[in-house]
């Protein structure tokens, strides 16, 4: 299938998965983390006792993930996106109006969850169900939803906090999440249905079977994959969660910094449109021992980083991993364990990636209260992944014995 007929036969799901993640970009961390400095002076809050109200919120929505997650298996997109959507735009007035520190948790767990958790998840959930020979494709570009408004936002949203008040943007937020809900709705007037395409589009998994959650969850290779699955979530999260903190100790102004996330954001498509080919044609399971590779370098580079081109460096090297992350481990779950509930078991992995995402910020928000550096938390990191690596490469091999048997 030649790209250009690929796009024009499925634009309207493509772009639906697109715009789904494009709007989770109001609940994802580097949103999130431009007003942390806003949030902090407003509540009077220290970065452990921000991070730690993050951590519960994020912490919280987790849990609500791995039942409401399952949710996609029993409801078309087309019915549970712009409810989604609209409820993403309901916790950013939430953010906008709040007046009590109290609450916080609760504004960040309904961030959290309609935007970085159900957002993303329909979106990853429908490009897997929807798409087969082309999955690796499919969720790439809808992945590039991601991608844009990791560049938009950032240095949009940091220049105008320069001349507006931070509540009056998550106003703006709530404004665009509603108009992106009536174009959701729109888009998927004719939804394709995990229901009425079952026949053609559900792949088997290992043993040439269809597993359910309660299966998965028994099943080594899970387990195997699960400090994989936490560890961009919590370590890139951190990264830009405290993307202030971070300027302020490498001596640059935050709008230094934040210049280079476009240079993320480009780097990011470019690995998930060459992942997305490559794991059509080498197959994902392959291809998954390496893709955390980078975010190791990158959390080397970050520690030592004196200059803003190194810092670059080390930006292209998280995006590398980021780019890949939207895609192999998406299409992995799918290739191991079938489609047929993929929603249940997606719920439980994107549990995860949540959970790792409430971990980080919290984590590294107390070691700094407590004296140990973020440079120095980098260096700790990377040896994470190092293991990571490792169990990666064991549930790969379990994966392609159990695929070939």
């Amino acid at each position: 299938m030649k790209s250009p007929r690929f796009l024009l036969d499925n634009l309207p799901f493509l772009a639906a998965g697109g715009l789904l993640t494009f709007l989770s970009s109001f609940g994802q961390t580097f949103f999130i983390s431009i007003f942390s400095g806003e949030i902090r002076s407003a509540f009077g809050l220290s970065h452990g006792e921000w991070g730690g109200i993050y951590m519960i919120g994020t912490g919280a929505s987790a849990v609500i993930m791995v039942w409401a997650g399952g949710l996609t298996d029993l409801f078309r997109v087309r019915r549970i996106g712009p409810v989604v959507i609209l409820g993403l735009g309901v916790a950013c007035l939430c953010m906008a109006f709040n007046p009590w520190a109290a609450a916080l948790p609760l504004v960040i767990l309904m961030l959290r969850f309609f935007g970085q958790g159900m957002a993303s998840h329909l979106a990853v959930v429908a490009m897997t169900r929807w798409f087969v020979a082309a999955r690796g494709r499919a969720l790439s570009l809808a992945a590039l939803g991601f991608s844009l408004g990791e560049a938009v936002f950032p240095i949009l949203f940091a220049s105008l906090l320069t001349t507006l008040d931070w509540r009056l943007l998550w106003v703006a937020g709530a404004v665009m999440c509603l108009l992106g809900a009536a174009v959701l709705a729109a888009l998927l007037a004719q939804e394709r249905t995990p229901q009425s395409h079952a026949a053609q589009d559900h792949g088997l998994g290992m043993g040439a079977r269809h597993w359910r959650r309660a299966e998965a969850l028994r099943d080594p290779l899970f387990w195997l994959m699960v400090p994989a699955m936490l560890g961009p979530g919590a370590f890139a999260t951190a990264f830009f969660f405290h993307q202030v903190h971070l300027a302020d100790i490498k001596g640059w102004s935050h709008v230094e910094l934040v210049a280079l996330f476009p240079l993320f954001t480009l780097a990011t498509i470019a690995a998930m449109l060459v992942i997305g080919w490559a794991q059509d044609r080498l197959g994902t399971v392959r291809l998954m021992p390496f893709y955390q590779v980078p975010i190791l370098l990158a959390f080397l580079v970050f520690a030592g980083a004196g200059s803003l081109w190194t810092m670059a460096a080390g930006v292209i090297l998280l995006a590398m991993t980021t780019g890949a992350n939207a895609t192999l481990p998406n299409a992995f779950w799918a290739e191991v364990y079938g489609t047929a509930h993929i929603g249940s078991i997606k719920a439980a992995v994107a549990a995860v990636m949540v959970l790792g995402s409430a971990i980080g910020p919290g984590v590294t928000g107390a070691l700094i209260d407590a004296g140990l550096g973020l440079e120095r938390q980098f260096v700790l990191i990377a040896g994470y992944f190092a293991l990571t690596i490792g169990m990666i490469t064991l549930a790969a091999w379990r994966a392609a014995a159990g695929l070939r048997g």
